[in-house]
């Protein structure tokens, strides 16, 4: 339901208390007592037929008997009335409920029917939204409201903090009121029976309160909403997670390799990379985090430079840097050569940047100012121990002005008790991090790090495709429809590779022999040396019953190896069922590597594509990374990059580089395997060989069942609508009105920079000059799932495509209403192609189930106004006059 009444749960201007009490240290007291005390500004009204008053409050009978509608009812009441409460407050007009009884999905009544389910079924008629169950409350410290049963006051602040946990809900509270952390919302979920993460985040994302929103997430239920709100607010704010349950227990045996090693931790870090976000490991990292990315400067690279008065905290904080992979800048030669001229002979003459111990304030200064100038450091690290022979707070004051001037982010650390105590005071009011182990200081970098490289991934332009492909989608799908007639639920190898060169993966040539006589026949036909395997659909790894000889030179060869398999067969897995061999032609590619590509379905988030090192001792070298599908060629990229793999890859000694691009197209092609073929529950494709000649998939075995729902649906990502595609006649030539894609970010800037100013004025409501990528980003990499932009493209001699017009439409959370725009080149104004445009959107979005077209347009865009009536809008006032808004109703009224 998303943000739909959150206003009345998150900006109450009353409130009902449910169950109030006079006992003390219940739930009903104490809530009471924390709203007063809180000095929310509102009434107040205790409901509870025992009492006449409550903590000096006027008490109500019963929620009919309140003298005004509350906002929002705190309910605190047994399991077995909550159902009945939460109607009554419905029929009152009450839109939102905080529910912190526990036990209803446990508790049945006497038809059977779990009282939760009874909660929900008893608000949806009245669009009543509910916190909880089982949660410990609500706090708006900015409106003095606390409406929980927590021992203590939030300090008010720009954090929001949102727990599914509650006990760790009033653990995180005690801490971060000793450490005078303030909160601007403070939201404990509970059961999350309604209102879910998706709908805090999408509500938090737009707050303008709230300049960081902290989770602590134990499971998601709605992925693909959870995805599209988390990329949303990611965009405006930083998102920062605790996801608990990191630990593999209990890891379940399955068919393919990608099923063993895609663990449920892996998906939830890629999802929460994928939507820009920032995972950390503990609450106390949550808050240090979110402290340093509130005052960092933007990124540019991940080189640090330590600075440093003592040789062993400098070891120490590169020990750190090293062991998370992180990178130490290399000085150049003119800064080393201007350091020589200010530090003592015995300096470092590196990185770190040791100044000796005796360093006086001067001598920080002109080191720190040289080392800002350095361009090949993207960040500093100061890191100071105490001496006697300079005091810490001297050099802070020195120093904290060049920290605060500076072009780039330096973190530092002060080592020590009482004697820098009045140093770290000197930078926490100057509002600059510091931190107090070299330990803590890198990982604040490092989160800076990740964080950048996460923001940078959600707004990043990806190149195109190198080598378009089209997929023979209709191939892969009888396969699969073929095999699910049969009792297996596994493809025969020849099955999946099949399929694989339907989407244009190369496959080594493989045939089918039922004996070993075929298998000497198949051999012969195909060319020596062959490789021979078993063909069983009982056994998926076929080495471990001794399935597969390789380099088989001559007929007899193969005849006397396919005996031997049957025989070892018989003896190891008698039960299993033989369906012959598979011949293959040996792939020689020395000095190839042995890569492992596959997919596998998570429970939460569906389709999940791995990448690593392949081969038989897969399971044991655990070098895999896993990401969220649909891929592009950086996205495809990325995921490369995060295995240890990808060093060799790159090429080392004379062993050239593997050709890259050609691995990154097969994850590409995967995912869009994936994507299409629903019954397709898991894959994987080791090894592939791939060194610089391409790649080639020598085995592949894949997993399929009944399909419970259409292959982009199952995405927690919606996936290019390519089905939206179509060709139109324009002016007696062929456009294509199709999605805009993240790729098509060169052309759409270079058809802004072609519009006449007064069409920018018309579609922009002012005047741009500079169209930064930050912002192209925002208009080319949207969610298809909330929004749609439909270009019209042509082909201009080679240049392909080229940008005619566009239409944009973004629907609300709740698809209510979506906001449209429509902008076409300024030469072919008045020739029809808005009306094409705009005909195609007013058509999705009915298709949509979206229930009403809105567009705001300047009252003398006189041309918009009229495309508008000519399509059905009605032209209505707004409360600027300059401005109209042209409405569409896109679905029968009711009667």
């Amino acid at each position: 339901m998303s943000i739909r009444n959150l206003e009345h749960l998150f900006q109450p201007q009353s409130v009902a208390v449910i169950g109030a009490s006079i006992k003390p240290h219940s739930v009903g007291n104490t809530v009471m007592r924390n709203l007063l005390e809180g000095g929310f500004g509102g009434p107040i009204m205790p409901v509870n037929p025992k009492y006449k008053a409550v903590a000096g409050v006027l008490a109500y009978p019963d929620i009919a008997s309140l003298p005004e509608t509350p906002d929002l009812a705190i309910i605190g009441t047994p399991p077995t009335t909550v159902p009945g409460i939460i109607a009554e407050l419905g029929e009152r007009g009450t839109k939102a409920a905080v529910v912190l009884t526990a036990g209803l999905p446990q508790t049945k009544d006497e038809q059977g029917q779990n009282l939760q389910q009874k909660m929900l079924e008893a608000a949806q008629p009245h669009l009543l939204r509910i916190l909880g169950p089982n949660c410990v409350g609500l706090m708006i410290p900015l409106l003095g409201f606390n409406g929980s049963f927590a021992h203590t006051q939030a300090m008010e602040g720009e954090i929001a903090f949102v727990s599914q946990s509650g006990a760790l809900t009033t653990v995180v509270l005690d801490w971060a009121k000793s450490k005078e952390i303030g909160f601007s919302y403070f939201i404990s979920m509970g059961d999350s029976a309604d209102i879910d993460f998706g709908d805090v985040l999408d509500y938090l994302g737009g707050e303008p309160n709230t300049h960081a929103i902290l989770l602590y997430i134990e499971s998601i239920k709605e992925a693909r909403k959870f995805m599209s709100a988390a990329r949303a607010a990611a965009r405006n704010k930083p998102v920062l997670v605790v996801k608990s349950g990191r630990a593999p227990e209990g890891a379940q045996a399955a068919a393919s390799h990608t099923g063993a090693l895609a663990g449920a931790d892996d998906v939830y870090s890629a999802a929460i990379r994928r939507a820009g976000m920032l995972r950390v490991v503990t609450i106390e990292n949550l808050f240090g985090a979110v402290e340093t990315l509130a005052r960092a400067l933007p990124m540019k690279g991940n080189r640090l430079t330590i600075l440093t008065n003592g040789g062993g905290p400098g070891v120490m904080a590169t020990d750190a840097v090293a062991l998370a992979d992180g990178q130490l800048a290399t000085l150049s030669e003119k800064t080393i050569q201007q350091l020589d001229q200010v530090l003592p002979p015995t300096w470092s003459h590196g990185n770190p940047v040791d100044i000796i111990g005796d360093a006086p304030a001067e001598r920080y200064v002109k080191a720190l100012k040289i080392l800002l100038n350095d361009p090949q450091s993207d960040a500093i690290l100061l890191i100071h121990a105490p001496t006697a022979i300079v005091p810490s707070d001297h050099i802070a004051e020195a120093i904290v002005t060049v920290v605060k001037e500076a072009k780039r982010n330096v973190l530092t650390c002060w080592l020590g008790g009482e004697a820098v105590e009045k140093a770290r005071d000197i930078f926490a009011r100057a509002d600059i991090p510091t931190y107090g182990t070299p330990e803590e200081a890198v990982q604040a970098f490092l989160n800076m790090m990740e964080y950048h490289r996460n923001q940078v991934q959600l707004m990043e332009t990806p190149p195109s495709i190198p080598q378009e492909f089209t997929p023979n989608r209709k191939t892969a799908q009888q396969i699969v429809e073929k095999a699910l007639a049969s009792p297996h639920r596994l493809l025969s190898e020849p099955q999946a590779k099949e399929i694989l060169a339907a989407y244009g993966i190369p496959v080594v040539a493989t045939r089918v022999a039922k004996t070993p006589e075929e298998a000497q026949q198949m051999a012969q036909e195909l060319g020596f040396p062959v490789a021979l395997k078993i063909l069983s659909p009982d056994i998926s790894h076929k080495s471990d019953v001794g399935g597969v000889v390789l380099d088989l030179e001559t007929p007899e060869a193969v005849q006397s190896e396919a005996e031997r398999i049957l025989r070892r067969l018989q003896e190891l897995r008698p039960e299993a069922q033989l369906e012959g061999f598979t011949v293959q032609e040996m792939a020689h590619r020395p000095g190839a590597h042995e890569l492992l590509i596959g997919a596998t379905t998570d429970p939460i988030f569906g389709p999940v594509i791995l990448f690593g090192q392949g081969g038989t001792a897969v399971e044991i070298i655990q070098d895999r990374a896993v990401a969220l599908p649909p891929l592009n060629m950086r996205l495809a990229q990325e995921l490369i990059s995060r295995t240890r793999v990808a060093k060799l890859l790159a090429g080392y000694r004379d062993r050239p580089a593997a050709d890259q691009e050609a691995i990154a197209r097969v994850l590409i092609q995967i995912a869009e395997l994936m994507a299409d073929i629903p019954e397709i529950t898991e894959l994987d494709i080791n090894p592939l060989l791939a060194d610089d000649k391409g790649v080639l998939a020598l085995d592949a075995r894949m997993g399929i069942a009944p399909a419970k729902s259409s292959g982009p649906e199952r995405l927690a990502i919606r996936p290019y609508p390519r089905e939206l595609e179509k060709w139109s006649d324009f002016q007696g030539e062929k456009v294509l009105l199709r999605p805009i894609r993240p790729e098509d970010e060169p052309q759409y800037r270079e058809f802004l920079q072609q519009l006449d100013p007064e069409d920018i004025r018309f579609r922009f409501f002012d005047m741009i000059k500079e169209w930064p990528h930050s912002e192209l980003a925002r208009y080319t990499q949207i969610d298809y799932d909330r929004e749609m932009a439909f270009l019209a493209i042509t082909q201009d001699g080679d240049d392909w495509p080229k940008i005619l017009g566009v239409a944009r439409a973004i629907t609300d959370p709740l698809n209510i209403q979506a906001e449209f725009a429509i902008i076409v080149h300024s030469a072919l104004k008045g020739k029809g192609l808005g009306h094409l445009l705009l005909d195609k959107m007013i058509r999705y979005c009915q298709s949509c189930g979206t229930k009403e077209l809105i567009g705001n347009a300047l009252r003398d865009n006189k041309r918009m106004l009229a495309l508008a009536k000519s399509l059905g809008f009605e032209i209505q006032p707004s409360p600027n006059e300059a401005i109209v808004q042209v409405q569409l109703c896109l679905q029968p009224k009711k009667k």
